[in-house]
């Protein structure tokens, strides 16, 4: 099978492992222990539990950042086409995998749900050699969120440690670009110490400039945060401001810190095109196959979604963002990286692309990618699908009453022209409750209308359930 999806799966059903939290807890230092690498944040904000008044310990804190990776690997359920199993760290109802199947026409799927509430997924398989033994020697090829150090050491996984890091990714674009008419990288100076960066943010802002504080590594958003000169004044200086941001776990504290250009997209309004990305596939054989361009759905620096199909991105932006893509994938390639990466991409006053990231494993826009594939195969083609990976909702919910929720949904989105899908579906019960979801319809207004009735009947099950107080 040629094109990207014979060199994912070669076309054939996969097990599908959701392993967010230990790729994740490869990157973002403690800083009490000493160097030592601990567990990354959830990409999705709204999944935070909030601070307790004393300061959690590190055990605590790698809790809380597992519990909300292993809620975003409920997107597991979309990394092929068609998946023959799932192995989840949190437990999830069979009901949702049910209506995937009967939604996307899918075989008999495997389930293994649960096995790490309180730890890593490498730390759970290790526990069930049986189970590693059954996945590891079928026939299906075994995806993951990416590449991890439990799998051992190799090119791929030095790849990944190098290109993952936003600098590294930084220096690449910059060899790049210069090939590309129609890229123009963000200026961008490293500062080894938090008294270095806030002098250099300081400077920043005393000449009028907006600036984008990044920490080295960081997922979804997280440690990535755009600063106004106006912004530094109120907080009583950059010093200040940056003691603000890390105890409010916008930034990691200590470690380096990047300071990068903020480019200006110009006004916001209909018709204006922000945030891009684009996905690809390296085969085994190193060659790279382009997968499609996207527009993402940013709430300041945090990802929220993606829109893909046809017509999304205007020809001129998806070509140039195709072929600086394809630029970087065959570097990534050379490095030894093999399996999904995307870049991430904004927009400048003249439409120009500015990359800002590389991710060089699954994503959220690799999702929606997969299940328009496989809607345009058991469909027909033309498919457009929106993610929302998190969703408010307007009260607490277990799964089952969240099913009984969005099933009543069902019909009143298939009567605007989409449909619905599961995505994540175990963050109902957090303090700030929220659900994943998928949208695919042959409009993007029938996706807007979609998705504004889903966000009123989310808003309104807290004034439901006031009502039943």
């Amino acid at each position: 099978m040629d094109g990207w999806v014979g060199a994912w799966t070669g076309g054939r059903r996969a097990v599908h492992v959701g392993n967010v939290a230990d790729f994740n807890e490869q990157f973002l230092l403690e800083p009490s222990s000493r160097g030592r690498l601990t567990v990354g944040r959830f990409p999705v904000g709204r999944f935070w539990a909030g601070r307790s008044a004393a300061e959690p310990s590190a055990a605590e804190r790698r809790a809380d950042r597992l519990r909300r990776a292993h809620h975003y690997a409920g997107l597991a359920v979309g990394y092929s086409p068609e998946p023959a199993a799932l192995v989840l760290p949190a437990e999830v109802d069979r009901v949702w995998i049910d209506w995937l199947a009967r939604e996307l026409d899918w075989g008999p799927v495997e389930l293994f749900d649960g096995l790490a509430p309180g730890g890593t997924v490498a730390e759970a398989l290790a526990a069930r050699p049986a189970l590693v033994e059954r996945l590891a020697t079928g026939p299906e090829p075994v995806l993951f969120w990416g590449r991890t150090p439990d799998r051992g050491e190799g090119p791929e996984l030095a790849a990944v440690r190098r290109y993952e890091a936003k600098d590294a990714a930084h220096g690449l674009f910059t060899a790049l670009a210069q090939d590309h008419p129609g890229v123009r990288v963000p200026r961008q100076e490293p500062a080894d110490t938090p008294r270095a960066a806030a002098r250099r943010l300081a400077a920043r802002a005393a000449r009028g400039r907006a600036t984008v504080l990044k920490s080295p590594h960081g997922v979804g958003g997280y440690g990535t945060v755009v600063v106004t000169p106006e912004e530094v004044s109120a907080a009583g200086g950059a010093r200040r401001l940056l003691r603000r941001l890390v105890r409010e776990d916008v930034l990691p504290p200590g470690g380096p810190l990047l300071l990068e250009e903020y480019v200006d997209g110009g006004p916001a309004g209909a018709g204006r095109l922000r945030d891009l990305t684009f996905d690809a596939v390296i085969g085994a054989d190193g060659r790279v196959h382009p997968v499609g361009v996207g527009e993402m759905a940013v709430d300041g620096t945090r990802y929220q979604g993606v829109t893909v199909g046809p017509g999304v991105v205007p020809p001129g932006a998806a070509a140039t963002a195709e072929r600086f893509g394809l630029a970087v994938g065959e570097r990534l390639a050379e490095a030894g990286h093999r399996g999904w990466y995307d870049v991430d991409f904004v927009t400048d006053r003249e439409r120009r692309l500015a990359p800002t990231e590389a991710n060089l494993r699954l994503t959220g826009p690799a999702i929606a990618f997969v299940l328009r594939h496989r809607l345009d195969q058991v469909r027909g083609p033309g498919h457009l699908v929106r993610t929302l990976d998190a969703m408010p909702l307007g009260a607490r919910l277990s799964q089952e009453a969240l099913y009984g929720h969005l099933a009543g949904l069902r019909p009143a989105c298939a009567q605007l022209g989409a449909t619905l899908l599961p995505l994540i579906v175990t963050a109902g019960h957090e303090p700030e409750p929220a659900v994943g979801l998928v949208l695919a319809a042959r409009s993007v207004e029938a996706l807007d209308a979609a998705q504004a009735l889903l966000g009123a009947a989310h808003h309104a099950l807290g004034r439901m359930f006031e009502a039943l107080r």
